[in-house]
């Protein structure tokens, strides 16, 4: 109840009440206010007095109105957030917390405005004329060709004491006749001529699916459209927090470093060692100009270098032999599988002036001349990506079963994996394929020109990698047969013998350290008996023939000697 409207009710006992209008003082019993006007403005003032308390209803129910549709506005966003939340655990069971949060809380950064720029590819530059010039001192037609009557010998016979695959004969130019059929200038690159990357400070997440920020979280609609090849492109390449890879980009490298890595190269081969996996294999058979023109770059995490810290290998040069350690700091994945899949598949991201790179895993060692792989299989084939297929395997959905048979991921994401490309249209690599002989590459080893093409085609490969499972084996063929389709290119996919014999598989360093581990622990539990002879005896041991089982015949000295004594005609080998 209003001041305004006290003033106009009377009290219960009757008394008057005065009311003040133009500064005099009138009340009821005055004579000269007629009985119509005193009805009138008391009315008026009874419909100010409902008016307004109508008013302050009207707004009550309003608000009230609002607060209602508020709630169940807000009743619904929960009801989905739950309902999302719900089958992203359903489809990985495995997802630690961050993961978890950033799935979680995608559609939040989805609201908010992003400010995505674009970094230029730096393209490698060709040297100076005087020095490839003193790389390539002859001509490639003044050397005789070497292999041109190779003919790929037919597989060994059979060998049960060796079995799994092995290496085969494989023709290699000298070394100097390799470099001087090095190209001395860069493959044409079909349908891409300008290659740029996408730079987001604060990378946000659009979808519910797992990627990172490191890749930049790139939706399913940027996935798609990076597949549509024209001649100037903008995609996710990873480092996207920044334009120089390695500075503050997560995957951070000192400097000194970065400062080597952008210095202008024919040919590097590089290497990875993460969580202190492998043992670093040295190369060998390398000739003088190897040595000389060639750096062999090995990255490491932390954990990996104070392995080799305290092991004595490093040098004060960050060097262990050939190799020069490249240490990386704030690592962006848990996985030290998936951290190697940077330097492995963005190369040409790290080292922006390179023509040529190999690639080997950190547990090969190689063993031929860098010169003669590349003629070998890029520079002789008229490549420009090479890299060998599997030795038993050529089909996408066998590798998925036998990667979930052996443990190599969560069986939920390699499903999903698999049943996300079927519903794009992969199919089970069957003849129809040919030309293309398989689908499942053997990734240790990568043989590479830098060109716009086979960026992009590292590049979406490896967003493949961050968004899926590390497994690249299978992405590996979705992302070849979507550029294929667009442009007029390949990829030379040599025999797996021909990969084993320029490099040698040794084994990961947890199964070296199981494997000495047993030895250690046969030669404790079976000791070899230690023979005593009888002194009062001067009679030599008596040898005892061994135990024959059953089903072995007793030799015969006669039938022995009889077979070696066979026809003058006859041979017999053993």
């Amino acid at each position: 109840m209003t001041g305004w409207s006290l003033g106009l009710r009377t009290v219960s006992d009757g008394s008057l009440q005065q009311l003040t209008q133009n500064g005099v003082l009138y009340s009821h019993s005055n004579s000269f206010v007629s009985r119509k006007g005193s009805k009138t403005s008391l009315s008026s003032y009874r419909e100010k007095e409902m008016f307004l308390p109508s008013i302050f209803r009207f707004l009550v129910r309003k608000q009230v109105g609002m607060l209602i549709l508020a709630a169940f506005a807000l009743l619904a966003f929960l009801t989905a957030f739950w309902m999302v939340n719900k089958e992203d655990a359903s489809r990985s069971s495995e997802l630690d917390f961050k993961e978890w949060f950033e799935n979680s809380t995608y559609h939040l950064s989805a609201l908010l405005p992003r400010k995505v720029m674009v970094c230029d590819e730096h393209n490698a530059q060709l040297p100076p004329p005087h020095a490839l010039a003193m790389i390539q001192t002859k001509d490639s037609s003044a050397f005789p060709d070497p292999c041109r009557n190779f003919a790929f010998p037919p597989p060994p016979p059979g060998d049960r004491r060796r079995i799994g695959p092995r290496s085969c004969p494989v023709c290699y130019v000298p070394v100097e006749q390799a470099i001087a059929r090095m190209p001395r200038v860069p493959s044409v690159s079909p349908g891409l001529q300008h290659l740029t990357y996408f730079h987001e400070q604060i990378p946000m997440k659009t979808e519910p699916h797992r990627g990172s920020a490191f890749g930049g979280y790139p939706s399913l609609v940027e996935r798609n459209a990076s597949f549509d090849i024209k001649e100037s492109m903008t995609v996710h390449c990873g480092f996207v927090q920044g334009c120089r890879p390695g500075d503050r980009t997560g995957f951070d490298i000192d400097a000194a470093d970065l400062k080597e890595m952008e210095q202008f190269h024919d040919v590097i081969v590089a290497s990875a060692i993460f969580g202190n996996y492998d043992v670093i294999q040295q190369p060998k058979n390398w000739g003088k100009t190897t040595r000389e023109k060639v750096p062999f770059y090995m990255f490491v995490d932390e954990e990996t270098e104070a392995s080799l810290k305290n092991s004595s290998l490093l040098d004060s040069r960050n060097r262990v032999g050939l190799w020069r350690i490249i240490l990386v700091r704030n690592v962006p994945y848990s996985d030290a599988r998936r951290n190697g899949k940077v330097p492995k598949l963005l190369l040409h991201r790290l080292f922006p002036n390179v023509r040529y790179s190999i690639w080997i895993d950190g547990k090969l060692q190689l063993i031929v001349d860098p010169y003669q792989i590349l003629e070998r299989f890029l520079w002789r084939q008229n490549a420009t990506f090479a890299i060998s297929r599997h030795y038993r395997r050529f089909d996408v959905f066998e590798e998925a079963e036998a990667n979930k048979a052996a443990g190599k991921y969560d069986n939920v994401s390699i499903d999903h994996q698999i049943d996300f490309y079927k519903k794009e249209g992969l199919t089970a690599y069957s003849e129809a394929k040919l030309p293309i002989t398989s689908d499942v590459p053997e990734g240790c080893v990568i043989i590479k020109e830098h060109i716009p093409i086979t960026n992009l085609f590292t590049c979406l490969w490896f967003n493949e990698v961050d968004r899926f499972t590390s497994r690249d084996q299978l992405s590996f063929s979705t992302v070849r047969d979507k550029l294929m389709a667009k442009v007029s290119w390949n990829v030379n996919m040599f025999l797996d013998c021909e990969r084993r014999n320029f490099v040698i598989q040794a084994y990961h360093r947890d199964l070296l350290e199981q494997r000495a581990h047993m030895t250690v622990v046969r030669s404790h539990a079976h000791p070899p008996p230690a023979f005593v002879r009888d002194s009062s005896s001067s009679k030599p041991p008596v040898r005892r023939p061994p135990k024959r089982g059953k089903g072995e015949r007793k030799s015969n000295s006669r039938r022995h000697r009889k077979v070696g004594s066979g026809s003058k005609g006859s041979s017999t080998t053993f």
